[in-house]
């Protein structure tokens, strides 16, 4: 028998893509979604704005305070653009661009940026080539070296190992940081980055070994209604829509608003949720002081906050043990170069390693900077320059970080020029807003599972979202659908 209510917690891409999938699984549920904040979307947050230059020529720019690029290679996402019918919205990056082909770290103490290579001949002629190329030769020859009995460790951990600390640090540090913002020495490699565990496995101790040889499995394209998706991603490195990321969210909303079976509500927090366990039914609070009973429901609130929800006679084990990075969103729109010298160079943007010093105050705070308006140039209007800087993480941040004046002061030794005053600045801070999947987050997650699929919760009950698997765009709608996969 199908659930006759099923109450899912939380507004943003996972509590979203759960209710529409859902939706579509069991069309005779009532499904009722609570979203605590007035809008839905959750870190997606995508603005229109119009710019006047100097000249008072206007334009205009999406801004994204929250996630801004998609990978092709999410069938979760595209599956969604093809049910939606958002394909013409698109705007695409190809693999040919130089937003694809170039990225560039910040080197701490240094001026101007360092391009990644990305060819054969670049690897050996780049001024990164004297971390990279011992790094990369030596690693196919060195013993295996994993300890015994060791099932998870840190990224940094396993890059040292396999890599050597130098690599680990530029490069390991760096893309954490872009990614996850967060401390490489405490994310674990199994939670975060599967494949190059499993390529070390496979490679018999060696990950380039194992990435050469691999598999590509993929998914059960079987499994996904995607249309003309595949073919309309070929070439394509990475992807977005015209009005920004919220295209997505506001899309899934719109469709769910159609359906009288279900119910959504923004505005409204959960203050508790109890179990009957000889009812097997679900007592639901809301902060507007109305309860609901419901026979299934799907958590996609971060852990600690679901964990405060429960009952002290019921706890869930793990819920606490991960941390969240808090960050810094600022999007600076510059005015088009006049002087023919480009406010930086063409590709997607830079990150920043971990400091040789550690995370203090006495560091700039920049995680990273996105040069949207190369990234996405299709979204905007005019040639305006758009660039988005990430602060925070791991690193402690002062007030003095976030100020106007100190962050242009840093963006102009990263990129190794003086700089224009800028037409519009935009600053958000997101707290807690990435979960940090701390070394065991797989074993734990398995525990948790264990004991929701027991009694007395008896399956009833699922944890998803970014606090559980990973916290990519893709990673979450998929999460969304396949929750209730097992409800019969």
């Amino acid at each position: 028998m199908p659930p006759s209510h099923i109450a899912i917690l939380g507004g943003g891409l996972t509590g979203l893509s759960s209710a529409y999938h859902l939706s579509r699984k069991f069309p005779s549920s009532l499904i009722t979604l609570l979203e605590k904040q007035p809008r839905f979307g959750g870190w997606v947050r995508s603005e229109r704005v119009q710019v006047k230059d100097e000249r008072g020529n206007m334009a205009s720019v999406v801004l994204e305070a929250g996630p801004r690029t998609l990978r092709p290679n999410a069938k979760s996402v595209l599956e969604l653009i093809n049910l939606l019918e958002l394909k013409s919205s698109l705007v695409l990056t190809r693999k040919t661009s130089p937003a694809a082909k170039n990225r560039f770290l910040y080197i701490p103490g240094t001026n101007g940026l360092q391009l990644i290579p990305s060819s054969i001949t670049s690897f050996f002629s780049s001024s990164l080539a004297r971390i990279l190329v011992p790094a990369i030769l030596r690693e196919p020859f060195r013993r295996y070296n994993r300890p015994p009995g060791i099932t998870d460790e840190s990224l940094d951990s396993f890059l040292i190992r396999r890599f050597g600390e130098p690599f680990a640090r530029t490069f390991g540090s760096a893309m954490v940081h872009g990614i996850y913002a967060a401390d490489s020495r405490i994310l674990s490699v199994r939670a975060a980055f599967p494949t190059v565990w499993d390529a070390e496995e496979n490679g018999g101790g060696s990950v380039i070994r194992g990435l050469l040889s691999k598999n590509e499995r993929g998914e059960a394209a079987v499994d996904y209604v995607l249309g003309d998706m595949v073919t309309a991603m070929d070439g394509v490195s990475v992807f977005s829509f015209k009005e920004g990321i919220r295209t997505l969210t506001d899309a899934l909303v719109l469709e769910l608003k159609r359906n009288p079976k279900v119910q959504l509500q923004s505005g409204v927090g959960v203050t508790s949720l109890r179990l009957n366990p000889l009812h097997q039914t679900f007592e639901i609070t809301t902060s507007s002081h109305f309860s609901f009973k419901a026979s299934h429901v799907v958590s996609t609130l971060s852990p600690p906050v679901l964990n405060i929800l429960l009952p002290p006679s019921l706890p869930l084990p793990h819920l606490t043990e991960n941390t969240s990075s808090s960050v810094t969103v600022m999007n600076i729109v510059f005015p088009p170069s006049l002087s023919g010298h480009p406010i930086h160079p063409p590709g997607f943007g830079y990150l920043i390693p971990r400091p040789s010093s550690g995370y203090d105050t006495s560091n700039s705070g920049i995680l990273g900077t996105v040069f949207d308006s190369s990234a996405l140039s299709g979204q905007d209007t005019g040639r305006l320059i758009k660039l988005t800087i990430m602060l925070g993480g791991p690193h402690p941040l002062t007030p003095s970080h976030t100020s106007l004046p100190v962050v242009l002061k840093h963006l102009a030794s990263h990129l190794g020029h003086p700089l224009p005053e800028p037409l519009l600045v935009h600053s958000h801070s997101h707290a807690s807003c990435i979960p940090t999947l701390s070394v065991g987050h797989l074993e734990r997650m398995d525990e948790l599972r264990a004991v929701l699929k027991a009694l007395p919760w008896n399956g009833r009950l699922e944890v998803i979202g970014a606090g559980v698997g990973g916290v990519s765009v893709g990673d979450c709608l998929e999460a969304g659908k396949r929750a209730g996969c097992v409800w019969r």
